[in-house]
């Protein structure tokens, strides 16, 4: 789930601060689940049809949102995909998946927010319906404090092709902050949520300081009913040479906040 921490920084007076980072749509462009399915394939661990379906799904949740049903639907296949493989192999995936795709796919104003945190002493935190191995995968990579995501069931290290637990999703996500926030010791007024999806309210809602990222309709009208900050994202092609890895074009994401003066909950 995690890697250990200090959680100590500095002045033991003041309770540690996290920020909690959403992945699809929040930190990167598009939906992990996807990815990971066209990363099988490269891996000859699915077959030409089922990467045609991922990549329409991932086309639609990158023009319109959140889709529960073709996520879940996406889920399924992931994890009878992964049925009978190892967590090396799965580790393996994720690393494959991160250089290839998902590192050219990150926005890097998101990025740069989280970075903020670290440099401000706080912890970072990705929280996400993916698979936990890519999640903790990411979270390396960029050095955040750990990521809590979904757990695939195993049995001597072998996937049974069965949820460990709930997918860290909705209510799920909001009840793992606080368990973060709890064993830390902080305090979720104190603490900071960055999301796309509607289904992310119960997070957001949780903590002192909510951002909406690339939101969703639903979300962003709850987020200009209550005064939250806005960050909007514009994606923009690289050059060709500009290409990492000789991958497809890319995009450059260009971002404005709309981050109102008023706190959350604050009258005025």
């Amino acid at each position: 789930m995690t890697r250990d921490v200090d959680t100590n920084h500095g002045n033991a007076a003041e309770p540690p601060v996290i920020a909690f980072f959403d992945i699809d749509n929040t930190l990167i462009r598009g939906a992990t689940v996807y990815l990971v399915g066209m990363g099988a394939w490269r891996l000859k661990l699915l077959k030409l049809s089922d990467v045609l379906s991922f990549t329409w799904q991932q086309a639609r949740f990158i023009a319109v949102g959140e889709n529960m049903r073709h996520t879940e639907k996406a889920k399924g296949r992931t994890l009878q995909m992964l049925a009978g493989h190892t967590e090396a192999e799965l580790r393996e995936l994720g690393e494959e998946v991160y250089q290839r795709q998902i590192e050219a796919r990150l926005w890097p104003e998101v990025v740069e927010r989280a970075e903020k945190h670290l440099r401000d002493g706080h912890e970072v935190w990705l929280l996400s319906a993916t698979a936990e191995i890519v999640a903790e995968v990411i979270a390396e990579r960029l050095g955040f404090t750990g990521a809590c995501a979904t757990r695939f069931e195993t049995v001597d290290g072998v996937f049974t092709g069965r949820l460990d637990g709930p997918m860290v999703h909705a209510e799920e996500k909001a009840d793992a902050a606080a368990r973060l926030a709890n064993s830390s010791g902080a305090r979720l007024e104190d603490c900071w949520a960055y999301s796309d999806s509607s289904n992310d309210l119960p997070l957001l809602s949780a903590v002192g300081h909510p951002v909406a990222v690339n939101a969703d309709a639903a979300l962003l009208r709850e987020a200009t009913t209550r005064g939250w900050p806005v960050l909007r994202l514009k994606w923009r092609r690289h050059a060709k040479s500009a290409r990492p890895h000789g991958l497809t074009p890319e995009a450059e994401p260009n971002l404005e906040a709309d981050a109102p003066s008023t706190p959350r909950g604050a009258k005025g």
